[in-house]
């Protein structure tokens, strides 16, 4: 048996076309442009670019963008200066800073400076409590990428066996409330799960999401199971020298002979993460103004 091949890219693309429907129809029926604000601190150049693309896709489906590019030697008052501005400008509807930041401010400060509802990263510690208390919450970009790519794959979850590999706040605590909600049976494995092959190889549902390249073997996938590659290790090109190549990790050509479905890295999970901050823009911009949510593109 051979995986079916989950095509993020593709997926992302029509998130992107529902989106800019959606926010044509605020335009005409309500005289709203859902706006996007991104704050860059200093010049890293994976950021910058980074930056460029979430900037230039935000337009592209009509919503308003804006970059406040501010010095690496900013103060931590300073920053907290412009988040404010922008906490209070009702054209701004999402808010993000792009990490990393210098060292000498501190990334949960900021969060916790940008106003829950216009917290499109989904990281404040509003939004975290809301999410596993079953509350209305923006959700962290993503894993509600892969929760789409999930339902589209799957349809209902209901009783299946989830396993998330990896415990971290920005992803894997906000997957599992997620799968949690779509009434998986939930294990939250990690670097210290004892047996950690046993704990994978009962996943109707397999999410890796660690930093290890290929750490997750096709004897490890459940037959028949969805596997979603959240994990990104650049390491040399085999074919091309002096070139690098993305790999994830699960060993992509061992668990593709096993699984149902799989991403792939790239074209998976990372196509997902700018649709999602925009479709949580699209969303905090419906709730400021009292309007029914998008459906189909929250959790």
């Amino acid at each position: 048996m051979t995986a079916d091949i989950i095509d993020g890219k593709a997926f992302a693309d029509g998130i992107r076309t529902r989106i800019a429907g959606e926010v044509a129809r605020l335009k005409d029926e309500h005289g709203l442009t859902p706006g996007l604000a991104v704050v860059l601190v200093g010049e890293d150049p994976a950021s910058e670019v980074y930056v460029a693309s979430k900037a230039r896709q935000t337009v592209e489906v009509g919503m308003e963008s804006f970059e406040h590019r501010v010095p690496a030697d900013i103060s931590e008052a300073d920053l907290f200066a412009l988040i404010d501005k922008l906490n209070s400008d009702p054209d701004v509807h999402g808010i993000l800073c792009q990490f990393p930041v210098p060292d000498h401010l501190d990334e949960r400060r900021i969060v916790a400076r940008i106003d829950p509802a216009k917290d499109v990263d989904g990281l404040s510690v509003t939004n975290a409590g809301r999410l596993a208390t079953g509350q209305p919450s923006l959700v962290s970009c993503t894993p509600l990428g892969c929760l789409m790519l999930l339902r589209d794959t799957l349809g209902s979850m209901s009783g299946l066996d989830a396993v998330v590999i990896g415990r971290s706040n920005l992803f894997g605590k906000p997957m599992a409330q997620l799968l949690l909600r779509e009434n998986c049976t939930v294990t939250m494995a990690h670097s210290r799960t004892k047996d950690l092959a046993t704990h994978c190889r009962r996943a109707d549902i397999l999410v890796a999401a660690v930093g290890r390249a290929e750490m997750v073997r096709g004897d490890w996938v459940k037959p028949g199971a969805t596997v979603i590659d959240v994990g990104i290790t650049r390491v040399p090109h085999p074919e091309k020298p002096g070139k690098t190549k993305l790999i994830g990790d699960v060993n992509f050509a061992e668990a593709v002979e096993i699984a149902g479905a799989i991403t792939p890295v790239p074209g998976g999970v990372g196509p997902m993460t700018i649709a999602c901050l925009l479709a949580n823009t699209l969303t905090a911009c419906a709730r400021i103004h009292g309007l029914a949510e998008p459906e189909g593109l929250t959790a």
